[in-house]
């Protein structure tokens, strides 16, 4: 009977374990990786100190990101149990982890960022933006058309600017600018698919769009992308021209997979699960590494 306790508590354990992982959704941490594109276009991915510096920021903001996923799972645990898909694969909603383990994890990555201001206070003070955003987010401002999207995508840009003052470059306005019209872009397209995929049920705020209304929102911030790019490409950056086919076969491919092909609700399972996307991507990286250690 001792061995079968020790077993069920082993087993206990592990499917907790398991769901502490899921719970942190490393797998949006691909997300983080715009806080490398400073370490690209300033020219210093060939040194190791900014390097080193680039992605202390990233795994940072990986920590970052997954405080603010068990926030909002915390806050939406009788919600999300009441949800057919989320009650399944949330790991609060479904049972996996208690609350209690929830919150320690929360309290020991607070603990950890709070460790990390003595070493990285710059980049803290971003991060600190970031969590106070989201947190704004989850409890008042997801309910708000419009600014909830700009929410989203300015998380993305605090990622950039994360990226930029770890290696103390300044972020020019036009990488600013590309990266809110980039984002803008694919978290209204993840409203769109909401929308389209459960309707107003799945999200509270889907009940003031429509998807036309959300078109017109990811098409104008499409052209922006492209417009932003390219203007920044000839002027800043002219040798980088050839990178813009690249930007542009993306955004087609992209609206490809939420037209045709019906994806598109999770911009990380695309970019993770379509071969040409991700070929795209490093072909992207590629020529952008390829040209900048020629300048």
């Amino acid at each position: 009977m001792k061995r079968i306790h020790n077993i069920v508590q082993k087993s206990s354990f592990l499917v907790e374990l398991n769901g502490l992982t899921k719970l942190v959704r490393m797998k949006q941490w691909v997300k983080n990786f715009f806080v490398l594109a400073p370490l690209v276009f300033s020219n210093q991915f060939l040194n190791i100190n900014a390097v080193i510096s680039a992605l202390f920021a990233f795994l940072l903001f990986c920590l970052a990101a997954s405080a603010v996923y068990i926030v909002n799972d915390l806050k939406d645990i009788e919600k999300d149990r009441a949800h057919p898909q989320k009650s399944i694969h949330r790991p609060l909603a479904s049972g996996m982890v208690s609350p209690m383990s929830a919150v320690v994890l929360l309290v020991l990555i607070y603990m950890l960022l709070a460790l990390a201001w003595f070493y990285f206070p710059k980049i803290i003070y971003v991060i600190f933006l970031y969590l106070l955003l989201n947190f704004a987010y989850t409890f008042k401002l997801k309910h708000e058309p419009v600014i909830e999207i700009f929410v989203i995508a300015l998380g993305f840009v605090l990622r950039v600017y994360a990226g930029a003052v770890a290696l103390s470059v300044p972020v020019s306005h036009w990488m600013f600018i590309t990266t809110l019209s980039i984002s803008l872009y694919l978290a209204s397209i993840k409203r769109r698919q909401e929308l389209v995929g459960s309707g107003v049920k799945g999200r509270g705020v889907l009940e003031y769009y429509s998807v036309s209304l959300i078109d017109r929102f990811a098409e104008m911030s499409a052209i922006s992308s492209i417009v932003f790019y390219s203007l920044y490409v000839m002027q800043v950056q002219p040798k980088l021209i050839m990178s813009i086919p690249f930007v542009m076969f993306g955004l087609f491919r992209y609206w490809f997979i939420v037209e045709t092909l019906k994806g598109g609700e999770s911009p990380t399972d695309v970019l993770l699960q379509d071969w040409q996307i991700i070929l795209t991507v490093l072909l992207w990286v590629g020529i952008c590494a390829w040209v900048l250690l020629d300048i």
